[in-house]
């Protein structure tokens, strides 16, 4: 291999590393379940909050205002998402220097829709968000299942990106980078993707044709794009479209936020606590 060429697979590496960082960074923060987190200004006071929107089943979530010496009163109100429920309100208390309320756990798939309203003693009254935020509780998912299928995802995104890179460049390489995207995502979103919704919310799989997760939907697509680009690229040896296509719908779905439309429980279906 020539120096231009070690130059040229480095600058190639180096922009698909770029890419995938930025993208995960991009779907996490956009996610369903990434903390609405922020400061806000009541009664000449600065208050930082944060207010999960994701939380283990077994654990109640706290809801945390940073505020020593507070000079208002902040209020909890909340009900289960779905449901016939009253609103409830809970008052925080002072822990160690945090205004602090929780709410109660729920089984996995559980949601609870809530809001943080702040009053100071002059009389003004906000609230902490526009809208009502949104938590979803899950089973806890071991790290010796969470951890590879999170380095497969992440080594298919990269793998994806480099792939339709190589596409563009006379590479003896494409067919094995192309086979091993296919098999990242298999192992990452096939195999590992599965159990870690088992252990979350007691499914293997709530993707088409039982379901309409997003993150289960996506990744099917994507696998079968990469299948689709491995049959061309060993039957033809030159499957450029093909590979691009599939880098493409890789990077799309990739951006749509991760457990978007994702399990939830109806509690309509169970009666008002």
């Amino acid at each position: 291999m020539s120096d231009n060429t070690k130059l040229q697979a480095g600058l190639l590496w180096a922009l698909a590393i770029i890419v995938t960082l930025s993208s995960v960074v991009y779907q996490r923060a956009t996610g369903p379940t990434y903390p609405v987190k922020g400061e806000i200004e009541i009664g000449g006071k600065m208050v930082s909050y944060f207010l999960p929107r994701s939380q283990n089943t077994g654990e109640n979530a706290a809801i945390d205002l940073s505020a020593s010496e507070p000079k208002f009163g902040a209020t909890l109100k909340w009900k289960r998402f779905k449901s016939h429920d009253d609103w409830r309100l809970t008052p925080f208390m002072m822990e160690d220097g945090h205004l602090m309320a929780y709410l109660p756990s729920q089984p996995p798939a559980g949601k609870i829709i809530y809001e943080v309203n702040l009053r100071a003693d002059s009389g003004e009254s906000i609230s902490l968000t526009e809208t009502p935020v949104i938590i979803r509780f899950k089973g806890a998912v071991p790290a010796t299942v969470l951890i590879p299928h999170i380095l497969f995802m992440f080594s298919a995104m990269l793998m994806a990106t480099r792939t339709g890179l190589a596409s563009f460049v006379e590479s003896p390489f494409t067919l094995r980078y192309t086979f091993l995207t296919g098999l990242f995502l298999m192992l990452g979103g096939l195999i590992l993707g599965p159990m870690v919704q088992k252990h979350a919310f007691d499914a293997y799989w709530t993707g088409w044709p039982w379901g309409t997760d997003l993150t289960d939907n996506k990744t099917a697509v994507a696998f079968s794009a990469w299948v689709l680009a491995v049959w061309r690229q060993k039957k033809t040896g030159n499957a450029k479209v093909w590979i691009i296509s599939a880098a493409v719908i890789t990077l799309a779905i990739y951006l749509i936020p991760h457990s978007a439309f994702g399990s939830e429980l109806d509690y309509t279906q169970i009666e008002p606590q």
